[in-house]
Protein backbone atom coordinates (compact mmCIF):
# COMPACT_ATOMS: atom_id res chain seq x y z
CA UNK A 1 0.00 0.00 0.00
CA UNK A 2 2.77 2.53 -0.89
CA UNK A 3 1.51 5.66 -1.82
CA UNK A 4 3.86 8.20 -3.61
CA UNK A 5 3.15 11.80 -4.51
CA UNK A 6 5.47 12.42 -7.50
CA UNK A 7 3.97 15.46 -9.22
CA UNK A 8 5.44 19.30 -8.49
CA UNK A 9 2.82 20.70 -7.70
CA UNK A 10 4.53 24.62 -7.73
CA UNK A 11 5.22 23.32 -11.67
CA UNK A 12 1.89 22.54 -12.20
CA UNK A 13 0.48 25.91 -10.78
CA UNK A 14 3.03 27.92 -12.75
CA UNK A 15 2.13 25.99 -15.82
CA UNK A 16 -1.67 26.27 -15.45
CA UNK A 17 -1.70 30.08 -14.57
CA UNK A 18 1.51 30.89 -16.79
CA UNK A 19 0.76 28.71 -19.99
CA UNK A 20 -2.88 29.61 -19.79
CA UNK A 21 -3.02 30.87 -23.48
CA UNK A 22 -0.76 27.86 -24.69
CA UNK A 23 -3.47 25.66 -23.17
CA UNK A 24 -6.35 27.41 -24.60
CA UNK A 25 -4.27 27.49 -28.12
CA UNK A 26 -4.00 23.40 -28.28
CA UNK A 27 -6.79 22.67 -26.66
CA UNK A 28 -9.89 25.19 -27.41
CA UNK A 29 -12.91 24.04 -25.17
CA UNK A 30 -11.26 21.33 -23.22
CA UNK A 31 -8.56 23.64 -21.66
CA UNK A 32 -10.64 24.20 -18.44
CA UNK A 33 -11.22 20.64 -17.84
CA UNK A 34 -7.09 20.13 -18.62
CA UNK A 35 -6.44 22.44 -16.12
CA UNK A 36 -8.94 20.76 -13.41
CA UNK A 37 -7.12 18.04 -13.90
CA UNK A 38 -3.94 19.15 -13.84
CA UNK A 39 -4.75 21.15 -10.11
CA UNK A 40 -6.18 17.52 -8.76
CA UNK A 41 -3.02 16.30 -9.45
CA UNK A 42 -1.48 18.64 -7.56
CA UNK A 43 -3.86 19.01 -4.37
CA UNK A 44 -2.08 17.77 -1.40
CA UNK A 45 -1.98 14.12 0.05
CA UNK A 46 -4.33 13.30 2.17
CA UNK A 47 -3.06 10.05 3.25
CA UNK A 48 -1.26 8.71 5.93
CA UNK A 49 -0.49 5.52 7.08
CA UNK A 50 -0.88 3.58 10.59
CA UNK A 51 1.69 0.92 11.52
CA UNK A 52 2.85 -1.73 14.48
CA UNK A 53 4.49 -4.76 15.55
CA UNK A 54 3.32 -6.70 12.76
CA UNK A 55 5.68 -4.27 10.27
CA UNK A 56 8.95 -5.15 12.03
CA UNK A 57 11.35 -6.19 9.47
CA UNK A 58 8.98 -5.63 6.89
CA UNK A 59 8.85 -3.19 3.95
CA UNK A 60 7.07 -0.07 4.91
CA UNK A 61 5.02 2.36 3.44
CA UNK A 62 6.83 5.90 1.71
CA UNK A 63 5.61 9.02 0.66
CA UNK A 64 2.93 9.15 3.61
CA UNK A 65 1.87 12.85 4.72
CA UNK A 66 2.18 11.43 8.41
CA UNK A 67 2.84 8.43 10.47
CA UNK A 68 0.55 6.78 13.45
CA UNK A 69 2.75 4.55 15.15
CA UNK A 70 1.76 1.84 17.99
CA UNK A 71 3.28 2.05 21.27
CA UNK A 72 2.30 -1.55 22.20
CA UNK A 73 2.99 -5.11 21.01
CA UNK A 74 -0.43 -5.91 20.30
CA UNK A 75 -1.72 -5.51 23.83
CA UNK A 76 -1.67 -3.17 26.94
CA UNK A 77 1.21 -4.62 28.69
CA UNK A 78 3.72 -5.53 25.81
CA UNK A 79 5.96 -3.51 23.96
CA UNK A 80 6.44 -2.27 20.28
CA UNK A 81 9.83 -3.96 19.53
CA UNK A 82 10.49 -2.07 16.44
CA UNK A 83 8.96 1.06 18.12
CA UNK A 84 11.92 3.00 17.66
CA UNK A 85 12.84 2.32 13.91
CA UNK A 86 8.81 2.93 13.15
CA UNK A 87 8.83 6.23 15.23
CA UNK A 88 12.10 7.18 12.43
CA UNK A 89 10.09 6.26 9.46
CA UNK A 90 6.85 8.58 10.81
CA UNK A 91 9.56 11.20 10.66
CA UNK A 92 10.32 10.98 7.26
CA UNK A 93 6.68 11.78 6.46
CA UNK A 94 6.22 14.26 4.13
CA UNK A 95 4.16 16.55 6.35
CA UNK A 96 1.33 17.49 3.23
CA UNK A 97 -1.15 17.90 5.63
CA UNK A 98 -0.66 20.73 8.09
CA UNK A 99 -3.48 19.72 10.27
CA UNK A 100 -2.20 16.29 11.19
CA UNK A 101 1.04 15.77 12.99
CA UNK A 102 3.38 13.99 11.10
CA UNK A 103 4.27 11.84 14.26
CA UNK A 104 1.28 10.27 15.84
CA UNK A 105 0.74 7.47 18.42
CA UNK A 106 -1.96 4.91 19.59
CA UNK A 107 -1.83 3.06 22.18
CA UNK A 108 -3.52 -0.27 22.75
CA UNK A 109 -6.40 -0.22 26.02
CA UNK A 110 -7.98 -3.09 27.50
CA UNK A 111 -9.68 -3.74 31.06
CA UNK A 112 -8.85 -7.09 32.64
CA UNK A 113 -10.45 -6.19 35.87
CA UNK A 114 -12.21 -9.46 36.49
CA UNK A 115 -9.28 -11.75 35.10
CA UNK A 116 -6.65 -11.29 38.23
CA UNK A 117 -3.95 -10.21 36.00
CA UNK A 118 -0.54 -9.66 38.17
CA UNK A 119 -0.81 -6.13 36.50
CA UNK A 120 -4.02 -5.07 38.30
CA UNK A 121 -3.55 -2.16 40.81
CA UNK A 122 -3.99 -2.24 44.48
CA UNK A 123 -3.61 1.22 45.15
CA UNK A 124 -4.11 4.13 44.40
CA UNK A 125 -0.21 4.72 43.93
CA UNK A 126 1.04 5.05 40.44
CA UNK A 127 4.23 3.95 38.73
CA UNK A 128 6.07 7.05 39.82
CA UNK A 129 5.42 5.96 43.06
CA UNK A 130 2.98 9.28 43.73
CA UNK A 131 -0.83 9.13 44.39
CA UNK A 132 -3.43 9.69 42.09
CA UNK A 133 -6.39 11.80 42.11
CA UNK A 134 -8.78 8.99 41.11
CA UNK A 135 -12.53 10.28 40.50
CA UNK A 136 -13.89 7.14 41.47
CA UNK A 137 -12.47 6.52 44.76
CA UNK A 138 -10.18 4.38 46.83
CA UNK A 139 -9.17 1.55 45.11
CA UNK A 140 -7.70 -1.66 47.17
CA UNK A 141 -7.09 -4.23 44.27
CA UNK A 142 -10.77 -5.25 43.93
CA UNK A 143 -12.96 -4.96 40.42
CA UNK A 144 -14.37 -1.06 41.26
CA UNK A 145 -14.96 1.73 39.06
CA UNK A 146 -11.94 3.35 41.17
CA UNK A 147 -9.33 0.37 40.67
CA UNK A 148 -10.76 0.47 36.27
CA UNK A 149 -9.75 4.25 36.14
CA UNK A 150 -6.23 3.23 38.08
CA UNK A 151 -5.32 0.52 35.61
CA UNK A 152 -5.74 3.10 32.31
CA UNK A 153 -3.64 5.29 34.46
CA UNK A 154 -0.75 3.04 35.02
CA UNK A 155 -0.70 1.51 31.32
CA UNK A 156 -0.61 5.27 30.04
CA UNK A 157 2.31 6.16 32.60
CA UNK A 158 3.86 3.26 31.20
CA UNK A 159 3.53 3.81 27.43
CA UNK A 160 4.53 7.36 28.05
CA UNK A 161 8.19 6.65 30.35
CA UNK A 162 8.71 3.42 29.51
CA UNK A 163 8.27 3.05 25.92
CA UNK A 164 7.81 6.67 24.21
CA UNK A 165 10.14 8.71 25.98
CA UNK A 166 13.26 5.86 25.36
CA UNK A 167 12.41 5.50 22.06
CA UNK A 168 12.05 9.67 20.99
CA UNK A 169 15.73 10.14 23.09
CA UNK A 170 17.41 7.87 21.51
CA UNK A 171 16.72 8.91 17.79
CA UNK A 172 16.92 12.32 18.97
CA UNK A 173 12.93 13.58 18.88
CA UNK A 174 11.16 15.67 21.16
CA UNK A 175 10.35 13.83 24.07
CA UNK A 176 7.85 15.46 25.29
CA UNK A 177 4.67 13.78 25.02
CA UNK A 178 2.36 16.44 25.07
CA UNK A 179 3.36 17.99 21.17
CA UNK A 180 1.91 14.61 20.05
CA UNK A 181 -1.58 13.24 19.57
CA UNK A 182 -2.09 10.16 21.52
CA UNK A 183 -4.59 7.70 20.23
CA UNK A 184 -6.39 4.76 22.94
CA UNK A 185 -6.93 1.98 20.40
CA UNK A 186 -10.37 0.28 21.73
CA UNK A 187 -10.89 -3.10 19.94
CA UNK A 188 -12.92 -6.24 21.26
CA UNK A 189 -9.87 -8.39 20.33
CA UNK A 190 -8.43 -6.82 24.09
CA UNK A 191 -9.55 -7.79 27.60
CA UNK A 192 -12.57 -6.40 28.55
CA UNK A 193 -15.26 -6.90 30.79
CA UNK A 194 -19.25 -7.42 30.08
CA UNK A 195 -22.33 -8.81 30.69
CA UNK A 196 -23.84 -5.81 32.31
CA UNK A 197 -24.08 -2.07 32.79
CA UNK A 198 -21.62 -1.41 36.03
CA UNK A 199 -19.04 -3.62 33.47
CA UNK A 200 -19.49 -1.20 30.56
CA UNK A 201 -19.27 1.56 32.68
CA UNK A 202 -15.85 0.31 34.26
CA UNK A 203 -14.48 0.05 30.51
CA UNK A 204 -15.17 3.70 30.18
CA UNK A 205 -13.42 4.59 33.70
CA UNK A 206 -10.54 2.81 32.38
CA UNK A 207 -10.01 4.49 28.45
CA UNK A 208 -11.14 7.82 31.02
CA UNK A 209 -7.74 7.14 33.72
CA UNK A 210 -5.67 6.50 30.42
CA UNK A 211 -7.10 9.72 28.84
CA UNK A 212 -6.49 11.58 32.01
CA UNK A 213 -2.73 11.05 32.41
CA UNK A 214 -1.90 12.17 28.76
CA UNK A 215 -3.84 15.53 29.61
CA UNK A 216 -2.01 15.27 32.79
CA UNK A 217 1.16 15.61 31.16
CA UNK A 218 -0.46 18.66 28.76
CA UNK A 219 -1.56 16.45 25.84
CA UNK A 220 -4.21 18.22 23.65
CA UNK A 221 -4.68 16.35 20.96
CA UNK A 222 -6.32 12.91 22.22
CA UNK A 223 -9.01 10.33 20.58
CA UNK A 224 -10.11 7.54 20.00
CA UNK A 225 -9.95 4.70 17.41
CA UNK A 226 -12.80 2.10 17.04
CA UNK A 227 -15.34 1.33 15.24
CA UNK A 228 -19.31 2.62 16.40
CA UNK A 229 -19.90 -1.31 16.66
CA UNK A 230 -16.54 -2.09 18.89
CA UNK A 231 -17.51 1.49 20.74
CA UNK A 232 -21.06 0.44 21.52
CA UNK A 233 -19.83 -3.25 22.50
CA UNK A 234 -16.88 -1.88 25.01
CA UNK A 235 -18.28 0.79 26.47
CA UNK A 236 -21.98 1.45 24.96
CA UNK A 237 -23.96 4.45 26.41
CA UNK A 238 -21.70 4.21 29.79
CA UNK A 239 -20.14 7.35 28.92
CA UNK A 240 -21.05 10.44 31.41
CA UNK A 241 -21.82 13.87 30.12
CA UNK A 242 -18.91 15.33 32.15
CA UNK A 243 -16.36 12.56 30.78
CA UNK A 244 -12.55 13.51 29.92
CA UNK A 245 -13.34 11.27 26.40
CA UNK A 246 -15.77 14.14 25.16
CA UNK A 247 -15.23 16.57 22.78
CA UNK A 248 -12.19 14.97 22.37
CA UNK A 249 -11.24 13.33 18.32
CA UNK A 250 -12.44 9.95 17.18
CA UNK A 251 -10.85 7.68 14.41
CA UNK A 252 -13.22 6.09 12.53
CA UNK A 253 -11.66 2.27 11.59
CA UNK A 254 -13.64 0.15 8.46
CA UNK A 255 -13.84 2.36 5.66
CA UNK A 256 -13.19 1.55 1.95
CA UNK A 257 -10.76 3.38 0.11
CA UNK A 258 -13.72 4.84 -1.98
CA UNK A 259 -15.61 5.92 1.81
CA UNK A 260 -13.01 7.02 3.06
CA UNK A 261 -13.39 10.90 2.34
CA UNK A 262 -17.60 10.45 2.97
CA UNK A 263 -17.14 8.88 6.20
CA UNK A 264 -15.83 12.08 7.85
CA UNK A 265 -18.92 12.53 7.97
CA UNK A 266 -20.11 9.70 10.26
CA UNK A 267 -21.14 10.43 13.61
CA UNK A 268 -17.93 10.01 16.29
CA UNK A 269 -17.60 8.26 19.11
CA UNK A 270 -17.96 10.42 22.01
CA UNK A 271 -20.47 13.49 22.21
CA UNK A 272 -19.06 16.53 21.20
CA UNK A 273 -16.01 15.01 19.78
CA UNK A 274 -14.73 15.53 15.53
CA UNK A 275 -13.89 12.74 13.30
CA UNK A 276 -10.27 13.74 12.66
CA UNK A 277 -9.09 10.76 10.13
CA UNK A 278 -11.01 7.37 8.96
CA UNK A 279 -9.44 4.22 8.17
CA UNK A 280 -9.20 2.00 5.38
CA UNK A 281 -6.77 -1.67 4.27
CA UNK A 282 -5.79 -1.89 1.36
CA UNK A 283 -3.05 -4.43 0.23
CA UNK A 284 -0.67 -4.97 3.37
CA UNK A 285 -0.76 -1.71 4.68
CA UNK A 286 -3.48 0.62 6.97
CA UNK A 287 -3.96 3.91 5.09
CA UNK A 288 -5.76 7.11 7.24
CA UNK A 289 -7.74 10.05 5.15
CA UNK A 290 -7.33 13.17 7.31
CA UNK A 291 -11.18 14.34 7.35
CA UNK A 292 -9.31 17.97 9.02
Amino acid sequence: MTFTFSHDKHTCIRFITGGAAAVAILLGSAAPAFAAKLAAKAAPVQLGNDISWPQCGKPLPSGQAFGVVSVNGGTAIKDNPCLSSELQWAAHSTGAVPAQKKIQLYVNTANPGNLGVASWPVSNTGPSGTATADPYGPCAGEDSDACAWQYGWNRAFEDVQNRFVPATQSLGLDTNPANYPWWLDVETVNSWESGSTTALARNAHDLEGMAAYFKSLGATQTGIYSTSYQWNQIVGTTVSADSNLNQTFSWLAGSSSKSAPSDCKKPPLTAGSTVAMTQYVSGRYDYDYSCL
